[in-house]
C-alpha cells in the first residue's frame, strides 16, 4: 500500500460513517454554483441552446454595477449561475487550490448520448470516460462533466 492509499484509509476510518450512522445534513441542497462569463449571450447560447439548460433569470449583479447575474435550470431544483464583470480584467480561467476543478451534472442516459452528439456536431472538444461521463470546457474554459449516472451514484457505486 502506498503512503497516499494509507492516508486515504486513515481519513476514511476516522471520518466516514455508514449511512445509517450519519446525521442528516444541515443543508437543504445546492442553491446555485456561480461561474464567471466573459460574454453573456455566448454563455446563454452554449448552456441553453447547446446543452439544453433553460435560462431562468437575468438580473443585475447587486455587488458590481453593470454586471449581470444569470441562472440556468440544471434540474432537480438546482441552478448554475454566472456573473459577468464588464470592464474588470479577471484573466483567463485557471484551476487553482481552492478553485473549481469541474462541475458534474447528471443527465438521463438517453439525453447523455444526445448531448455527446451535440458536442460532436458543434465541434466542442470532449473526452468520454467509462461510457457514462463526458468532459469538456465551456467557452470561458470552465471544465464540465455530463454524467449519465443517477444522482448519488458514481460509476455504479453509491456515494450518497
Amino acid at each position: 500500500m502506498t503512503d497516499t492509499e494509507a492516508e486515504r484509509q486513515r481519513i476514511r476510518a476516522a471520518h466516514l460513517r455508514a449511512a445509517a450512522e450519519r446525521p442528516a445534513s444541515t443543508a437543504r441542497g445546492l442553491h446555485h454554483s456561480a461561474l464567471i462569463s466573459s460574454d453573456v449571450e455566448r454563455t446563454v447560447r452554449f448552456y441553453q441552446d447547446l446543452l439544453g439548460f433553460p435560462l431562468t433569470e437575468l438580473i443585475e449583479n447587486r455587488d458590481y454595477a453593470g454586471s449581470s447575474h444569470f441562472f440556468f435550470d440544471i434540474g432537480n431544483g438546482n441552478l448554475l449561475a454566472f456573473f459577468d464583470f464588464p470592464g474588470l480584467d479577471v484573466g483567463p480561467y485557471a484551476e487553482v487550490l481552492g478553485g473549481l476543478h469541474h462541475v458534474a451534472i447528471s443527465v438521463e442516459p438517453d439525453r447523455w448520448h444526445e448531448l455527446v452528439a451535440r458536442l460532436d456536431a458543434a465541434g466542442v472538444e470532449h473526452v468520454v470516460h467509462s461510457e457514462v461521463s463526458v468532459y469538456f470546457r465551456d467557452p470561458d474554459g470552465a471544465r464540465l462533466e455530463l454524467i449519465a449516472d443517477p444522482l448519488g451514484e458514481m460509476y455504479g457505486s453509491k456515494v450518497l
